[in-house]
């Protein structure tokens, strides 16, 4: 490597962002620190493979993965033309981040697409999370395995957004979140399985929250999401983006059948009490049970 090659890869090393090449075969070339800290996975483990090996597992806001269909850095390098998109992609620890990816040409001496490149970014608000996590630390309302708020902490949230809804009108909504079969895990698989799949599902739905929403762990295997200024509609889009998100996802040591959530969701109403809005979150979860599991129960 020259003088000059290393400069730039000094120089995209440092970048913040993920950034990563591919040939014409889709073999990957380059990938920098920013792609090792936004998926978990080293350059030696990823370099030489291609990446249509299906390593990041991207889906899109459906479900749908990408790498079998619709997936930006193939259709560049089929057309040379420049796309963006938002997906999701598979961390090596099991959990699901949202990116922003830029995909651009790389073109040969001819002007013949030979490669492409890939700059993706954390879509998480870096700076809020740094915040927030401060803030957890500094207050001691931290839950401890799986690292999002504790119960104590979600109570505060709650009332502060009930407290905003009383005197402005500010909506806000509750969903409320139970692992399928976890009991099962525990048993067949014992506790540190049980612990994994905390801590994935905790990953998954936090980092997939807007910065001024909170997810604290309930109780057991329960989780209440405190979605603010919501209506109808992005409250029902919020919970099945989390239901598909967790299935999507795996845990690092566990049984080959997917983990599942079962979710009820609910907009607070001016007549209720913090009490009747956290029963009626509560019910509409084990409607979802009822009926089947892995689903969203939403009142009417």
């Amino acid at each position: 490597m020259n003088s000059t090659d290393e400069f730039y890869k000094n120089l995209l090393d440092n970048l913040y962002d993920g950034v990563y090449f591919v040939d014409k075969n889709r073999t990957i070339t380059y990938w920098n620190r920013g792609a090792e800290r936004i998926t978990g996975y080293m350059s030696d483990e990823v370099m030489g493979r291609c990446c249509a090996d299906n390593i990041l597992k991207h889906i899109d806001e459906k479900g749908a993965p990408l790498c079998n269909g619709g997936c930006p850095l193939s259709e560049t390098l089929a057309d040379g033309k420049l796309r963006s998109a938002e997906v999701y992609l598979l961390h090596k620890d099991g959990h699901r981040v949202p990116i922003s990816v830029r995909v651009a040409p790389i073109r040969d001496d001819r002007g013949q697409v030979s490669g492409a490149v890939e700059i993706f970014t954390d879509n998480k608000p870096q700076a809020a999370v740094l915040e927030r996590i401060a803030e957890y630390e500094k207050i001691m309302y931290l839950d401890p395995l799986t690292e999002v708020a504790n119960r104590r902490y979600t109570e505060i949230t709650l009332k502060a957004r009930y407290e905003e809804m009383q005197r402005y009108g500010w909506p806000f909504g509750v969903i409320f979140i139970d692992i399928d079969h976890f009991k099962d895990i525990n048993d067949r698989f014992g506790h540190d399985v049980g612990d994994e799949v905390l801590k994935m599902v905790a990953k998954t739905l936090s980092r997939n929250l807007r910065s001024f929403d909170v997810l604290g762990r309930w109780g057991g295997e329960e989780f209440v999401g405190v979605i603010a200024n919501v209506d109808r509609a992005e409250l029902i889009a919020t919970a099945n983006r989390f239901r598909m998100l967790v299935e999507q996802s795996r845990a690092a040591v566990v049984s080959p059948d997917p983990v599942t959530v079962s979710i009820g969701a609910t907009l607070a109403r001016p007549e209720d009490t913090i009490a009747e809005l956290l029963k009626r979150s509560d019910k509409l979860m084990y409607e979802s049970k009822a009926a089947g599991r892995n689903r969203v129960t939403l009142d009417v």
